[in-house]
């Protein structure tokens, strides 16, 4: 393997930490849930607590785990913090599964002229033959 190749795999890596960041952000569905009041517009943490048979504390925990992995921001004015969506964080994982997407995609369309060529149907006929 080249230096080249191990710096960009090492590079890949290191971007997949902030993948990691948001995956596990989300895993939690208290979070997914505030996520999704925020993607229909800024809340404030009191706003975003309502819904939830919890302490405001530990929605302030879910909203600093949602901050660090870089899905929401918050902005204090006065005594009222509100949140919103950072739409790079959902650029991010949205990439990601575009790249993911793309390769599958390319594996079987190779896939498919493979299977097109007469030459491969006529050896896995061939092979169904003899098993038989």
């Amino acid at each position: 393997m080249t230096i080249e190749r191990r710096e960009a795999i090492l590079k890949s890596m290191l971007n997949y930490s902030d993948i990691d960041d948001i995956l596990k952000a989300l895993v939690e569905p208290t979070r997914r849930q505030i996520v999704e009041r925020l993607s229909r517009g800024p809340a404030s943490v009191s706003e975003l607590a309502r819904p939830f048979d919890m302490s405001l504390a530990a929605i302030v925990q879910h909203l600093q785990v949602l901050e660090e992995s870089g899905l929401i921001r918050s902005e204090k004015i006065g005594r009222v913090r509100t949140c919103r969506i950072e739409p790079s964080g959902l650029d991010r994982i949205a990439g990601w599964v575009a790249e993911r997407r793309s390769l599958m995609e390319r594996r079987f369309d190779r896939l498919g002229e493979m299977l097109s060529q007469p030459d491969v149907n006529n050896q896995i006929d061939k092979q169904q033959e003899e098993k038989e």
